[in-house]
This record gives structure tokens, sequence and C-alpha cells, in this order.
């Protein structure tokens, strides 16, 4: 079978198909998850995890695309992003990893990031992902995922392969020629109890995890952490 490669955004969705439809409608609800549930103000600098460098959807690179203070946002990404400066004027974009973020400690108000944690690799990489987020915010972190539990898989638009154990989804993965996500480092979903189990490493923080739904069935999982310290002020 002919090997499947993704776009930059770890997805085989088609340009203008139905999913990709599907996608940018749920990304703008959750877009608006951030704004109601971190209390993000015009005055807050944000920090974006995971910019990419692909263009290929409406909803890609949402954040730097719908928030209205662009000069508040500074986009971080393993891709050359640096376009988003010059399409958003005033906005910053800095090449680097989201597992070692080269900020200080609560270095901006509020983080987001956006369907990267189950591409970051083992369960010990995506809790470290999610403390690295936590580490530079001084307000509150905003994390969305996928879930696992959700009937089809976005990135390949396979339907219920995913809900087999993990091994066994990777190896019918090879087997389809989509080597690429059978690796853990490239793929590795996360149900609710995952997201609970490394949200459980915050302890300086308030955390809620919710959802956004499509057809009645929970489609990604949403984090929402606020730092207890400034709750508290």
């Amino acid at each position: 079978m002919s090997r499947i490669n993704p776009n930059s955004q770890y997805s085989a969705i088609a340009l203008g198909s139905i999913p990709a439809r599907i996608v940018t409608y749920q990304r703008k609800r959750m877009f608006a998850k951030f704004l109601e549930s971190t209390g993000v103000s015009e005055n807050d600098s944000v920090l974006d995890v995971g910019a990419t460098s692909d263009c290929t959807y409406e909803s890609s690179n949402y954040l730097e695309a719908w928030y209205p203070f662009k000069d508040k946002v500074t986009a971080l990404g393993i891709d050359d992003a640096s376009f988003l400066e010059h399409k958003y004027p005033g906005m910053q974009f800095v090449r680097a990893n989201g597992l070692e973020i080269p900020f200080e400690d609560m270095h901006f108000d509020v983080v987001h990031s956006s369907a990267v944690i189950e591409h970051v690799g083992s369960f010990e990489s995506q809790t470290k992902f999610l403390k690295e987020c936590a580490r530079v915010a001084r307000k509150a972190v905003f994390l969305t995922t996928p879930n696992r539990w959700f009937p089809i898989e976005f990135h390949t638009v396979i339907p219920f392969l995913h809900w087999a154990k993990k091994p066994m989804h990777r190896r019918i993965l090879r087997a389809l020629g989509m080597s690429f996500f059978a690796m853990e480092e490239n793929l590795n979903l996360l149900e609710c109890r995952d997201l609970r189990c490394i949200a459980s490493q915050l302890p300086d923080f308030n955390v809620q995890i919710s959802s956004v739904a499509l057809g009645g069935w929970p489609s990604n999982l949403l984090l929402t952490a606020h730092r207890k310290s400034f709750c508290q002020r």
C-alpha cells in the first residue's frame, strides 16, 4: 500500500473536505471557550505553543488569525512559522520546542495550545509539555486535544481503529501505509482520564477539564488551568 504522508499540521485531511470544515467549526467553538474560560483581556500577553508552518486550512494557526490583539501574541513552534509576523503585524514568532520553552517563569499572562500535546510523544513527554506551558503562565493555561473516544480520528480520518489498544492501532496504521501516525512521537491520543492524570502534576493551579461535542459526542477535550496565587489576589 502506498505511503500516506501528512502535512505539517499532522493531518491527512483534504483541503475543502467535510472533515476540514468540521475541524474549522469545532476550532471556532474552542476559540470561544478560550476567551471565556481564561478571561483573557486586551492587556494580557499571550503565548501560543504549537504554531505551524501549515497554511492548508482556514483554521491553521487559528489563535493568530482570530485573536484581535495581535501585538499581545507570541507564537512558538518547531516549524518555521515566521510568516506570521508579516501576515499579522505586531505579532512575534519564536522557533522553539514546547518541551523546552525559552522564557522565564510566568513570562506570559495566558498560554494557549491547541491540538499539540498529542504530538509530543510519550505520556512522560506530554506531562513535561503541560508543565512547561504552566511554568511560563502567570494567570492561566488553555489546552485542547482530540478525544480518543470520539468515533472518527481526525488526523487519519479513519473511524474506530484508534479504539484498539495502542500497539495494535499502530501496527494496523503501518500496514495501511500510515507509518508517520503509527509513531508515538507523532501521535499519542489522550482520553479524559489521561488528561486528568497529567493535570494532577500542576499543584499550583486550579484545573478544569471540559469538552466540545459533535453530534452529542465529545470530540475535543479542553483543559483550563488558573494559577492559584493569581486567583487569590
